[in-house]
């Protein structure tokens, strides 16, 4: 008898009932980490292979924005409060 290979099609359903208990769930142990405000930035991968780490990253951010002359620093300072808020 041959068995019948399942294609994803049909194993991609939604089930009738899902648990979304919070018994198996965990504390996020990165929280303490992260101080208000945090942005998540993505990086296109060809930027992403430049960097080691998010160190490496802030201080060029950080050299760049120092750059900058004081009123666009102003103008952007306000522009990310805003959002933040």
């Amino acid at each position: 008898m041959k068995k019948t290979v399942k294609s994803k099609r049909d194993t991609d359903e939604l089930r009738a009932e899902y648990d979304f208990s919070t018994s198996e769930t965990r504390p996020n142990r990165f929280a303490a980490r992260m101080k208000a405000p945090v942005v998540a930035v993505i990086l296109e991968p060809d930027v992403a292979a430049v960097f080691d780490s998010s160190r490496v990253v802030n201080k060029l951010l950080r050299s760049v924005i120092s750059s900058l002359p004081k009123s666009s620093r102003a103008k952007t300072a306000k522009r990310a409060h805003r959002k933040a808020g």
